[in-house]
């Protein structure tokens, strides 16, 4: 799995303090960072809540995802792992588990959880982007990026899966020249639906100059490509820039395409642009 890096076995957890598989309810976004780690339910396996995915069950006994982390009651946690969840839908291991973490057997659990869980979580990073243009965090237009590339005022630059290798590699240009430890990523949807986020017509490339807001897109984006189990990588210094990334896309439909390094894992990206999460 592309984001076991962050997950620990029940043996290494035991050194490092209690994990829960369930928990007595949603915590508010603020104690996030001083929550404990929590424990999937399937694997035993340890890891920040960013890793794992909160299922929760309504007074109707339905299961549901709760990727917000807020609905109230208790929660059992699964690793952020499609194919590994689809199994063990599939063998009824999932079914099993929940009923022992919510001591309950009649429980309600959808057949279509992981597509559910895989629409939750590109909505979640769409509207992040969103959420980011409303907060005026994002630049859009090749021309200003280009700009604020030159003066280095830049800390993320995306370009939508279909942008032309041509427009992208000017844009790629600038930044190795002007900006080279700016993390430049390949979105996994086109200009329709990164426009219809942002809320904009024709939205091809977008950058973000501040670094917070860019380590919140980098996060959605990570965990949106960890679920499908692709990586989120790099669209950087290629020999080919007007052909490489695009190339590179086509080969991860569902993840971010990969034009720089086999080295991305999850959470690296943020790492690597020395980016504090927040």
């Amino acid at each position: 799995m592309e984001h076991d890096e962050h997950l620990t076995s029940d043996k290494d957890a035991a050194l490092a303090g209690p994990a829960t598989g369930t928990d007595g309810g949603s915590a508010p976004a603020s104690d996030a960072a001083a929550a404990p780690e929590r424990r999937c339910i399937l694997t035993g396996a340890h890891g920040p809540r960013a890793t794992l995915i909160r299922l929760a069950v309504g007074p109707d006994s339905q299961v549901a995802i709760d990727l917000s982390t807020r609905l109230p009651g208790r929660g059992a946690w699964i690793v952020a792992d499609r194919r590994l969840l689809e199994t063990a839908l599939a063998k009824g291991k999932l079914r099993g588990a929940l009923a022992r973490a919510f001591k309950a057997n009649d429980l309600k659990l959808p057949d279509n959880l992981p597509d559910q869980i895989a629409t939750g979580l590109e909505r979640r990073a769409l509207d992040r982007l969103g959420l980011e243009n409303k907060s005026g965090n994002l630049i859009w237009g090749s021309e200003r990026i280009g700009e604020a590339l030159l003066k280095g005022k830049v800390r993320l630059l995306l370009h939508a899966g279909d942008a032309r290798a041509d427009g992208m590699g000017k844009l790629e240009a600038k930044r190795r020249g002007a900006s080279p430890d700016t993390v430049s990523l390949v979105l996994p949807v086109g200009r329709d639906q990164l426009s219809m986020a942002l809320g904009r017509e024709n939205v091809v490339h977008a950058a973000i100059s501040d670094a917070a807001s860019a380590a919140r897109v980098i996060e959605a984006l990570e965990r949106w490509a960890a679920f499908n189990g692709t990586k989120v990588n790099a669209a950087d210094e290629n020999d080919d820039p007007s052909g490489s990334a695009r190339a590179e896309t086509e080969n991860y439909p569902t993840g971010l395409a990969n034009a720089e390094t086999e080295e991305y894992q999850t959470g690296s990206a943020v790492a690597e642009a020395g980016i504090e999460r927040h």
